[in-house]
């Protein structure tokens, strides 16, 4: 647990609490943390009698970079190799495995996971669109896969860029059919 903070603790941020008791403490006790139980410890989620349905998720982020950079990814000329191709792939491969870095994910099978960007005149927007059919939403893919995406291209340009920032990473969308489905 941490040790108070004056400056930390009057700071405007989302909650940090680690355990129900903290929360409380912090006077936000009405929120319902789904993966602490009674006792303030961290859970799984049970979601064994919850039907499988289509699900969808879009995450953004951008990446900053010096108009001298930009041009570099444009042309190709980064001397590590194809930055949008390779981050495309990391993000791709990351999205996979987010059950595997956030230990209390579970383990989904993706229908489908696409990572796209968009050059601008002050960096790279990323987007992720991830689907499944499962019993649980499918949005931590597809942030994971924004977020490795956004770390990629960050480590492939970082020989020529000193002032990068990698930044406004965020849940834009996220669907849930009403249907049941098999499988």
């Amino acid at each position: 647990m941490r040790e108070a903070n004056d400056e930390y603790d009057k700071a405007p941020s989302p909650c940090l609490c680690v355990s129900v008791v903290q929360c409380s403490q912090k006077g936000i006790n009405e929120m319902k943390l789904s993966h602490l139980d009674e006792s303030g410890a961290a859970r799984m989620v049970d979601i064994s009698e919850k039907a499988r349905v289509r699900r969808t998720a879009k995450a953004r982020g951008k990446v900053t970079l010096q108009a001298e950079t930009l041009k570099l990814v444009k042309d190709g000329l980064i001397k590590k190799g194809d930055v949008l191709a390779v981050a495309r792939i990391a993000g791709i491969s990351a999205a996979k495995k987010t059950w595997d870095l956030i230990p209390l994910c579970h383990n989904i099978k993706i229908g489908h996971v696409a990572v796209d960007f968009r050059i601008v005149e002050d960096g790279i927007e990323i987007e992720s669109t991830a689907v499944c059919t499962d019993k649980t939403g499918i949005e931590m893919e597809a942030l994971t896969a924004v977020s490795v995406a956004a770390l990629t291209i960050y480590d492939m340009c970082k020989g020529v860029d000193k002032e990068m920032r990698i930044g406004e990473i965020a849940l834009v969308e996220k669907t849930k059919s009403t249907g049941d489905s098999k499988g």
